[in-house]
């Protein structure tokens, strides 16, 4: 962090944060990218059933989690379970290793090998923790309370709606495709934030083969079916078109062999390269690849309307608009909040942003009791500059008022203010919200020791320390897997590494300790099952 550091280097005073209220039990609220959830008024009623603690927790604070995606397992796998009552609220019933998602759309993984049921997680912690599969739809944080609904379609008997009463909530329940209220992208696109989205996209492109090859067809026609197009440069929009170009390649010409030249891939960018979020040499080199495995990737054009049939979208440099046939789109364009987390940010006096703020200890600005991990969130990173400015300069002076040393305070002031423009948000990714779910239970767990004796940094304004240490994110690196067995990685220290050795270290990934065995095992299995038999073309 620039500006901590900047203070250690200044002087052991500036080691500090402002004060802020004294660090509470937790309650979970995690919801693990679950389907969009539309939210109104009369979805829900207070009266409906509300969840009964047994009787031998009444005494134990509440800990609501509601969701079960990386930052919310990673909580619960650390947190002491038999300190609190710990509920889990989720619309799935399973953690996902979204990471893998991509390779879940052409068969080279399953999607029964990137799952792992919540219950076999939570049986490992001796039964200390229930789970709810249901959606969460409203917050009403004046009663800590939460407004729950089970919403498999089905004809069981009994209510779907339930009221959960929390002592504390932790909000991690991640976000949900940003269309940009771009025309005709839900009814037209498919998505890539699920496992249930990846099975869709399997089906619809061997659909799109099996459409290609009838009878009766003219070559524009199978052309038009079979090309498949990627709104969005990002890692994960790059990565499934270079899956589908393997799984087209290695597999399905193969199968079809009667419409091999008529595949098509395009990725369509906004900015001027794509993974412009990783260094400028793996944009390059990504480019390069894509060009000659005949991926089109088009630039600086803009979507504008998605119909069932073309999209439309707006070339930047020349100001053109023009329409491309496609016979599958799939849009990977960035997230945004869910609609019950802006209905609770309304009523906590953060209506006017787009994402859920926290402090540097992942508690929710407005809220007390409440904290928020992974992508709902971000944190708040406070201007020095703007207030505490005084606060810092005032421990540079003596006894009389005159600074120490002649400290040259403009120049301090400059330092301040380059420190401020150097802050930038956390990335949206699965390792900043583990690392959030982890640190946060820790916080938890030591919350009775560290209460009398804080280890945390001194306060700026008031005596004493505070309780903890705020979160500190520890960069890993980033990979951007491109096909032909070869992937791209930013590492820490400026370190790039392209080709076929870097895929290797990607897939080394799946040793770390967020991943289970039954998911090594199994992942593994597909790898070989792939490289001996081949890529699934079935629709199961």
């Amino acid at each position: 962090m620039t500006i901590l550091s900047f203070f250690t280097r200044a002087s052991r005073a500036f080691n500090g944060y402002p004060a802020s209220s004294k660090l509470l039990l937790l309650c979970t609220l995690s919801l693990s990218g679950g389907g969009v959830v539309a939210y109104s008024e009369a979805q829900v009623d207070a009266s409906k059933t509300s969840v009964q603690v047994n009787e031998k927790d009444c005494k134990k604070k509440r800990v609501v989690v509601l969701g079960t995606g990386w930052a919310g397992i990673s909580f619960l796998k650390d947190l002491d379970v038999s300190a609190y009552d710990v509920q889990v609220v989720s619309p799935r019933n399973y953690f996902a290793f979204t990471p893998l998602l991509p390779s879940v759309t052409c068969g080279t993984v399953e999607a029964r090998s990137i799952v792992e049921p919540v219950r076999n997680i939570i049986k490992k912690r001796n039964g200390e923790i229930q789970f709810w599969e249901a959606e969460c739809m409203k917050i009403d944080a004046a009663n800590k309370k939460l407004f729950c609904r089970y919403t498999v379609e089905n004809n069981l008997v009994g209510n779907d709606d339930f009221s959960l009463e929390y002592d504390y909530l932790v909000i991690a329940v991640g976000a949900q495709v940003n269309t940009f209220n771009t025309p005709g992208v839900l009814e037209n696109c498919f998505f890539l934030k699920e496992v249930e989205d990846a099975q869709k996209i399997r089906r619809s492109v061997i659909d799109c083969f099996e459409k290609a090859v009838l009878p009766g067809l003219s070559e524009e026609e199978r052309r038009i079916n079979l090309h498949f197009v990627i709104v969005g440069g990002g890692p994960t929009g790059v990565e499934f078109a270079a899956e589908l170009h393997d799984f087209v390649q290695e597999d399905l010409i193969n199968l079809y062999p009667s419409v091999k030249d008529l595949v098509k891939i395009t990725v369509i960018q906004s900015g001027d390269h794509i993974l412009n979020m990783f260094d400028e040499r793996i944009s390059s080199f990504a480019e390069q690849k894509f060009r000659r495995d005949g991926i089109e990737v088009q630039t600086g054009s803009r979507v504008i309307s998605v119909s069932d049939k073309e999209i439309t979208m707006k070339l930047k440099a020349k100001g053109e608009i023009c329409s491309v046939p496609h016979g599958l789109v799939v849009w990977s364009t960035g997230v945004e909040t869910r609609p019950f987390v802006k209905d609770f940010m309304g009523q906590i006096g953060q209506a006017n942003r787009r994402v859920l703020a926290t402090d540097e200890w992942l508690r929710v600005k407005g809220c007390e009791d409440v904290y928020a991990l992974g992508d709902c969130a971000t944190i708040n990173q406070r201007k020095v500059m703007s207030k505490h400015l005084r606060d810092v300069t005032d421990l540079m002076k003596d006894s009389e008022g005159n600074y120490i040393d002649k400290v040259d305070i403009e120049g301090f002031k400059l330092a301040l203010c380059q420190a401020d423009s150097q802050v930038k948000n956390l990335p949206a990714t699965a390792q900043v919200a583990a690392q959030q779910g982890a640190y946060l239970s820790k916080c938890f767990n030591r919350k009775y020791k560290w209460k009398d004796n804080p280890e945390g940094p001194r306060r700026f304004r008031g005596s004493g320390r505070h309780q903890f240490h705020p979160f500190q994110y520890k960069h890993l690196g980033q990979f951007a897997p491109l096909g032909g067995e070869q992937a791209a990685a930013e590492l820490p220290g400026d370190w790039v590494s392209m080709g076929r050795s870097t895929q290797w270290l990607w897939y080394s990934v799946y040793a770390s300790k967020q991943v289970s065995w039954r998911t090594r095992v199994l992942v593994v299995s597909d790898w070989t099952r792939r490289f001996i038999f081949g890529r699934d073309s079935s629709r199961i």
